[in-house]
């Protein structure tokens, strides 16, 4: 057993040791078994597996788990060699990302608050709102351009807002292909739109004129016109220029 206390960057180390070790086998077989106690500012794979955010409550929860035989076999989401256990995003929510690890780097403590000022500073004045970089590509479909931004989830909440998770489909489920939301436009009311969406709908997809969401995908590609800041699981890593996705299913065995 590989026991991880720390935050979703954690968690994405470690998973990205385990499955090292596998070289990408489609079945998580005799690999070791990962028990996730939340230790950081946004928790959001502990928390899409069902457990409580509160160190010591987490605990007494993997802890029962273990004693009972309680685990569950979940998919991965792999972002060209880079393995993610909820989500993946490029453009604007990729900058956000770069720009709370900069401010975090600077003595500021990770919060959804610091989060909610970091998105606002940068729709305001760090993000190209005029000019869409992004393609995004499925086999055997016509390509989608002219997008500003995408996140790629593992069929679970993209992140959490004190707690209630934000949706972009319904029935997250970590076994059921990777799912794509993405946005043709860069307004305040579309993102308002969409969020509002995500937090009180939960019966359907969230829907708009320049909204895209695309479900249970077993690989996709996205290509930028120019170089553009690429996160996984919460931490930035850099920027590129294209990144093929792929669903790995069956690939980690979980405490839950």
């Amino acid at each position: 057993m590989v026991i991880v206390l720390g935050g979703d960057g954690a968690v994405n180390e470690a998973v990205n040791g385990i499955m090292g070790q596998r070289s990408g086998a489609a079945d998580a077989g005799g690999a070791p078994l990962l028990a996730v106690i939340p230790g950081g500012g946004g928790n959001v794979f502990a928390q899409s597996l069902g457990l409580p955010v509160e160190t010591a409550a987490a605990i007494a929860r993997i802890k029962e788990a273990i004693q009972a035989g309680r685990s569950r076999t979940i998919g991965l989401g792999l972002a060209g060699d880079r393995y993610f256990t909820f989500s993946a995003g490029l453009g604007m929510d990729a900058e956000v990302v770069r720009e709370v690890e900069r401010l975090r780097a600077s003595g500021h403590r990770e919060s959804p608050a610091l989060f909610i000022r970091t998105i606002v500073r940068q729709y305001r004045s760090g993000t190209d709102r005029r000019t869409p970089a992004l393609i995004l590509e499925r086999d055997g479909q016509p390509s989608v351009p002219d997008l500003f931004m995408t996140a790629i989830t593992n069929r679970s909440p993209w992140t959490y807002v004190h707690g209630r998770a934000l949706l972009p489909v319904p029935n997250p489920d970590l076994n059921s292909g990777l799912d794509v939301f993405a946005l043709r436009k860069l307004r305040a009311t579309t993102i308002l739109s969409a969020i509002g969406q995500m937090l009180l709908i939960r019966g359907r997809s969230t829907r708009g004129r320049n909204v895209l969401t695309v479900t249970g995908l077993e690989s996709l590609t996205v290509r930028s016109v120019r170089p553009i800041a690429f996160q996984v699981d919460g931490d930035y890593l850099g920027e590129i220029e294209a990144v093929k996705f792929q669903f790995v299913p069956r690939a980690l065995h979980v405490v839950a």
